[in-house]
């Protein structure tokens, strides 16, 4: 079915400062008053069976069907491992094959050769593969101890730079790939980024520095705060900052109080006494879990933003959730339903964090990016945006607020705060897709 209203149309004006009745109060069901703080930790470009196969009580599949009918086992590759698969918009129709799950080998696989992202094979079966528990096991820690959703996926079919947008605003003014010439404002002149017509037919589109609301824009005109920790590339990259393509933002005041770099300032910030109400943290590419960083201390930095929080005197007032921006191109079999030209994508994992979390809980209830978006309106009494969130669910069944907030356990990590400020980026040109 397609959204009778939502925004989410590139014909669809919506305005960039939205009007916020004076008497808003937080939805009681939601909450109940006792969350004051949400965070939201973006990890890049996994799908569920890829990050938790064989979890207890969780829908992950052993194996997967190819183009031709082949059943594939699915088979353990490490978390560095530094190939990349095809998880475009065109991707993503080829592997859901009109709902058989049974093109993720046409995805291809991509590669950095002389800088430049190019295709170095057309099928692939390194699409059929999982993440051994060892190279993940804060994820899992998490999970066992909290929430776990396993039907949680992207609102969008495509890679990151539209996936941040429904992440922020519930919509992407219909963009579904990476821009060519840059991440979004700051992209050369002459940039744009390709956009889904009704038909589901790529058009060329506008240049991506878009003037929709978002949930900054509601908590800013309510006074509230919010701060969005990003890497910044050289001089002028900014890769998988969201906000970076939204006009009012980048070139507001909001862009040097609130837009924060580099990301691990929040490992500073928290034990100082700082956390706003709305949180998103986003990764350099070395610990982004990418297949593109060639790293495996994804785990250990969500694991130190965690850690941060959970030892801090927020713990008992917030609400955090984990979660990877799109698909990477993995194998994942569950079809998602189509509710929009723009989507649902596929699956993707989603860890829920927090005192009044369930305890080892895996949630089979259907959510999207615009679920994190309803559950942070209700719990601070915002109006809805009228796009995903509106049509989305609102996390409530990973809670319990009516029990004892329980004691933060902090996760064992390898490393300290201060090894992310000390790490590298990549050789490669930075791949926000």
């Amino acid at each position: 079915m397609l959204l009778a209203e939502g925004g989410c149309g590139s014909n669809v004006v919506v305005s960039p400062t939205p009007v916020v009745p004076a008497a808003l109060v937080p939805n009681a069901a939601v909450g109940n008053g006792l969350i004051k703080h949400v965070v939201v930790i973006v990890q890049e470009n996994r799908s569920f069976d890829d990050l938790f196969h064989g979890f207890p009580g969780a829908d992950a599949a052993t194996a997967g069907k190819d183009h031709t009918g082949a059943v594939i086992p699915l088979q353990p590759q490490p978390l560095a491992y530094g190939t990349d698969y095809g998880h475009f918009h065109t991707s993503f129709v080829t592997a859901f094959d009109g709902g058989k799950m049974d093109g993720f080998d046409l995805e291809g696989e991509y590669g950095i050769v002389n800088g430049q992202y190019v295709q170095t094979k057309a099928t692939t079966t390194g699409t059929y593969t999982y993440v051994p528990q060892s190279d993940v096991q804060p994820y899992w820690s998490l999970a066992q101890r909290y929430v776990l959703a396993d039907r949680m996926f992207a609102s969008n079919s495509g890679p990151s730079f539209p996936a941040h947008q429904y992440l922020l605003a519930g919509q992407s003014d219909d963009a579904d790939e990476v821009p060519d010439g840059g991440w979004g404002c700051d992209a050369a002149a002459g940039t744009t980024v390709e956009t889904l017509a009704a038909n589901e037919t790529e058009e060329t589109g506008p240049f991506p520095c878009f003037t929709y609301t978002t949930l900054a824009d509601v908590l800013d005109a309510r006074g509230m705060t919010w701060r969005y920790y990003a890497d910044q590339y050289g001089a002028s990259g900014y890769i998988w900052s969201g906000y970076d393509a939204v006009r009012q933002i980048r070139f507001g005041t909001d862009w040097n109080s609130d837009v924060i770099s580099p990301e691990t300032a929040i490992l500073n910030d928290v034990p100082a006494g700082t956390l706003a109400d709305v949180t998103w943290v986003t990764p350099s590419q070395a610990n982004s879990d990418h297949p593109l960083g060639h790293s495996n201390t994804g785990p250990q930095w969500v694991s130190s933003v965690v850690n941060a929080v959970g030892g801090s005197p927020f713990w008992n007032n917030t609400a955090i959730f984990i979660l990877w921006d799109d698909w990477g191109g993995f194998y994942d079999h569950v079809a998602p339903q189509h509710v929009d030209v723009m989507g649902r994508g596929f699956r993707v994992p989603l860890i829920v964090v927090s005192p009044y979390a369930k305890h080892g809980y895996v949630s089979h209830t259907v959510h999207e990016f615009g679920s994190i978006l309803k559950f942070t309106e209700d719990v601070f009494g915002l109006p809805s945006l009228g796009t995903r969130d509106a049509i989305s669910d609102d996390l409530s069944d990973c809670f319990d607020f009516t029990q004892q907030p329980s004691a933060y356990v902090p996760l064992a990590s390898r490393m300290r705060a201060g090894d992310f400020l000390r790490q590298p980026h990549s050789d490669a040109p930075p791949d926000p897709i």
